[in-house]
């Protein structure tokens, strides 16, 4: 089995803070982290509510071209991020929890910690 985890933190100054949602939208979209921080920060004026906030990122990541889904309830206590990631050897994805986002791309999750144990809740795909 190949290893599903890559470090991924593009936070300028190299910090872990609570800004997953940035993290996995940098990583999705292929753009900086003080883009996508700059784009969110404007997303979250508009709508009157925090950047990192469940519905900010989820209305910026409908509003730029992202499908979301649930994930089905059959296991809801053991499907994990990585279960998804070997579940879904292509595409891009972003994954949520309901407190963490991270992105998956061709079967990998990337993130600034191993969050392949976690439950993801839904997910966004990358339409074309």
């Amino acid at each position: 089995m190949k290893d599903m985890y890559r470090f991924y933190n593009p936070n300028p100054k190299g910090k872990r803070v609570i800004d997953c949602t940035i993290r996995a939208i940098s990583k999705a979209t292929d753009q900086s982290w003080d883009d996508v921080y700059t784009q969110m920060f404007i997303k979250g004026f508009e709508m009157k509510d925090m950047p990192a906030s469940n519905a900010v990122w989820s209305a910026y990541l409908l509003d730029n071209g992202f499908s979301r889904s649930v994930i089905p309830n059959t296991c809801p206590d053991c499907y994990t991020i990585r279960d998804f990631a070997q579940d879904n050897p292509a595409g891009t994805f972003i994954l949520g929890t309901g407190s963490h986002a991270v992105c998956v791309q061709d079967g990998v999750y990337y993130d600034s910690w191993d969050s392949g144990d976690e439950i993801p809740i839904y997910y966004f795909r990358k339409e074309n």
